[in-house]
């Protein structure tokens, strides 16, 4: 029997996972939050933490000269630091993710002493033909927003937010992006009503949030394979997947759950009928 689209992707997906990959990178290159020093930019819960700008320390300004504007209040920066305890039934030592934040302030709207390095970029692409075909496909769609920085989905209000296709460095990590956002849409109370989407009490990395992004970002490579991209994104596919695993103690039997999901969510978004169970 010919394997279908998403079964291709679901076993690139695997493969790619079972050899361990680089981390996830953002795959817009302007208009985010970074930090100032680096000019990396900042990833995951942050990217809802923090506007648009450049950001630093208290310490980092004051070494490189600056200082913080008086009445300044600071932004939360949060990260997983992976602690090693012994395992109280086994013995074996086991990691676990820890929570932690520290503080930063954007140096353009809170410092005074330091000049901007950002290096706006913005990039011509012509719009793929095949992906737009699916993102005009999904009837009944959420309202749509194109404002550069951020990607999300908004349940309350049904509307997706991603940058515009001139902040990416190819025109596959825009399509990715949104068909992301467009996956999570599809977990609306009035479409296929996900948990992940609809609970009104979901923490930044628990176990139901962790699985929505499963969920999202495979259905997102199941779209661009349909789209023909998924050569250019199974890779960053898979390094985002790797994150959420690992946050869910590596389960590989999520990754066969959520393709189950993922395809039923691409499905509708593609108006194809879905089978019932």
């Amino acid at each position: 029997m010919k394997k279908s689209v998403y079964e291709i992707v679901t076993a690139k997906i695997i493969e790619q996972l079972e050899k361990g990959v680089v981390p996830w990178r953002q795959p817009w290159a302007s208009g985010g939050a970074v930090n100032w020093k680096t000019q990396k930019p900042y990833r995951g819960i942050n990217t809802f933490l923090l506007e648009p700008g450049e950001y630093a320390t208290f310490k980092q300004i004051q070494e490189a000269g600056g200082k913080v504007k008086k009445g300044a209040e600071s932004h939360i920066v949060v990260f997983w630091k992976w602690l090693e305890k012994e395992n109280e039934e086994t013995g074996e030592p086991e990691k676990i993710p820890y929570l932690r934040y520290y503080r930063v302030f954007e140096i353009n709207k809170q410092a005074e002493g330091l000049e901007s390095r950002r290096c706006e970029s913005a990039f011509d692409h012509d719009p793929i033909e095949e992906a737009e075909e699916v993102v005009k496909g999904y009837l009944n769609g959420p309202t749509y927003s194109y404002r550069s920085g951020r990607a999300y989905y908004q349940p309350a209000r049904d509307h997706i937010n991603v940058p515009p296709l001139k902040d990416y460095r190819d025109a596959a990590g825009y399509y990715s992006t949104l068909f992301h956002e467009m996956v999570h849409s599809t977990g609306h109370r009035s479409r296929l009503a996900r948990p992940g989407v609809t609970r009104q009490e979901i923490s930044f990395g628990d176990e139901v949030y962790s699985k929505e992004e499963l969920v999202a970002e495979m259905g997102a490579a199941m779209l661009c394979g349909v789209a023909g991209i998924e050569n250019e994104t199974i890779e960053n596919s898979a390094s985002y997947l790797q994150s959420w695993l690992r946050a869910l103690k590596e389960d590989s039997r999520l990754i066969v759950q959520a393709a189950a999901q993922a395809q039923k969510a691409a499905d509708y978004i593609l108006g194809h009928k879905l089978e019932t169970e």
